[in-house]
């Protein structure tokens, strides 16, 4: 996901998405455990896509408190 299309979600949109992707990845790694996926590249990307997400909701709280 761009952060772009991040930037445009709404803060309570955002904690929805992260929480699916949490459960996401851990049926990933689940499954990549039992040997049942090769999905190496999928894992790295979702946890770019989270760590994007989480920057954006900092911003959004720091910017909150300067206000």
């Amino acid at each position: 996901m761009k952060a772009q299309n991040v930037r445009d979600l709404d803060e309570h949109e955002l904690k929805t998405k992260l929480k699916e992707m949490d459960e996401q990845m851990f049926r990933l790694h689940f499954q990549m455990s039992m040997g049942q996926m090769d999905g190496l590249k999928k894992v790295r990307q979702m946890r770019k896509d989270r760590a994007r997400m989480n920057t954006i909701l900092r911003e959004r709280e720091l910017a909150g408190e300067k206000k």
